[in-house]
């Protein structure tokens, strides 16, 4: 695939009012999303769970693409139809998550470094004849005492851009994503202050290693408080630092940004992607790759049961709808209610 091919690819997925389902969930994350609907995580389930979110009626008004796992890549829905092909009908990106976690940077107390580099250049084939057209590194910077270190930003900002130009050489748009966590008890100024840098060396190295930025998507973190912080930064506040975090760090040539929720409530991550397309246009589109912040409601409304598909489907749209009209700064609270 060319470098226009890939910008093709880019753009759609941030086309318009639209943004991207993150459901990428490892194993043991999803088994902790549903040990708290008190569902089993068995394969049947987890495919179940994931067939009732890909086919809800109207949701690629919403939703560009989805970012899958490499057991759900491989599943499909009841009647046996693979889910890329589920996706690729109703005219949605499907995506692939092709790290494999996070592990301790040794001698580096409190920081992380992400695995999976090793054999990449000879899985991304398979994951592009299976249909993936994009895929995603999730890279971690936890903010502490004396953390993050210069080495971790670095160790990092080295393995997404080597990530990124092994998925361009493969045909494949790479999503590339450094959070710097929210946990902790930092301020808002902190938490700028951290991803300004971590952006800085990531843009370094992806130029460095050749990387088309045309063919690539940003996911980063919003700038907020730390979890722990006695004193949250407001919305209006959140929205501009991290635009101007943004202006700051990342070129033009970038097409599109699709933030992470993180540690928000679903409320919340979309009032902050609301105030931020409120603020007036920016160089790239400011979109969404959310996890929890779309699928929460629907877990709550599923629980498991069959009957429930429908509410939960329902769930599920009326949550990409409040995002994807956060995509114009046109989302407001009294919507919530509105399903």
């Amino acid at each position: 695939m060319n470098t226009g091919e890939l910008e093709a690819v880019a753009r759609s997925l941030v086309a318009p009012g639209k943004g991207i389902l993150a459901a990428d969930e490892s194993a043991p994350t999803i088994e902790k999303r549903f040990k708290g609907i008190e569902v089993p995580s068995t394969e049947e389930n987890r495919r179940a769970y994931r067939d009732l979110l890909f086919t809800t009626p109207g949701m690629s008004e919403f939703i560009s693409g989805v970012i899958l796992y490499d057991e759900t890549i491989r599943q499909g829905s009841a009647d046996g139809t693979p889910f890329t092909k589920v996706l690729e009908r109703q005219g949605i990106v499907p995506g692939i998550k092709v790290d494999e976690g996070t592990k301790a940077l040794t001698g580096f107390p409190g920081e992380k470094i992400t695995e999976g580099l090793d054999g990449l250049r000879g899985r991304l084939p398979e994951y592009r004849s299976r249909g993936a057209r994009f895929a995603k590194w999730r890279a971690v910077i936890d903010i502490g005492d004396g953390i993050p270190t210069r080495y971790c930003i670095e160790a990092n900002a080295h393995a997404l851009a080597r990530y990124a130009a092994l998925c361009q050489e493969a045909g494949l748009v790479p999503i590339v994503e450094p959070e710097v966590l929210m946990d902790g008890g930092h301020t808002v100024e902190r938490c700028e202050e951290v991803t300004t840098e971590v952006l800085s060396l990531v843009y370094a190295q992806l130029t460095a290693h050749r990387v088309a930025l045309e063919g690539t998507l940003l996911k980063p973190n919003m700038v907020v408080s730390g979890k722990l912080c006695p004193v949250q930064a407001g919305v209006p506040q959140v929205a501009e630092a991290t635009v101007r975090t943004l202006r700051r760090c990342v070129p033009p040539a970038v097409p599109g940004i699709v933030f992470l929720s993180g540690g928000q409530t679903p409320r919340q991550a979309t009032e902050h992607l609301n105030a931020m397309n409120s603020l007036g246009k920016q160089p790239w589109e400011l979109s969404f790759s959310y996890g929890r912040a779309l699928q929460d409601p629907v877990l709550k409304a599923w629980k498991g049961k069959a009957a429930s598909v429908p509410a939960a489907k329902e769930a599920f749209l009326h949550r990409s709808k409040l995002n994807g009209a956060a995509r114009y700064g046109k989302y407001s609270p009294a919507m919530e209610e509105a399903v």
